[in-house]
């Protein structure tokens, strides 16, 4: 790339939840900022959709890259800023889900604010008599 004096970067291969990493790192160590990468999914959205067809793949394939040069033209570097976080957390509804939540996020610190409409927790949960399988009682 500093041969061509590239600075964005166009991947045309599978899905980036697999290789997206890889290649940010790869851009960061040539000294680029991995905001500069930009992918296009040629497997899943080109090749499986045309299984049958190979020239609709190539086509598409083709349509998808240019489209992804013309964005990548376009990338600017995306500014990270940390900032504090107040480890504190508002659940709304006292369900099972947010009863979970609620001992989730208190065993990783948070000071848990539940708030429940009703008079009493439980949700759904709190209108059943038994439970399954074990026949428990639900409250």
């Amino acid at each position: 790339m500093i041969e061509f004096n590239a600075n964005r970067l166009l991947m045309a291969a599978c899905t980036p939840k697999t290789h997206e990493p890889v290649f940010k790192s790869v851009l960061e160590d040539m000294n680029l900022d991995p905001s500069y990468l930009e992918f296009v999914n040629i497997r899943e959205h080109s090749s499986f959709v045309h299984r049958n067809d190979r020239p609709g793949a190539k086509s598409t394939a083709e349509d998808a890259i240019r489209a992804g040069v013309a964005r990548a033209s376009t990338l600017e570097k995306i500014l990270i800023k940390e900032v504090d976080i107040t480890k504190k957390a508002l659940i709304i509804g006292g369900g099972v889900a947010g009863l979970s939540a609620g001992i989730d996020l208190a065993e990783e610190g948070f000071e848990v604010h539940l708030v429940e409409k009703k008079p009493t927790i439980g949700g759904k949960m709190a209108m059943l008599d038994r439970t399954f399988p074990t026949d428990d009682c639900s409250i």
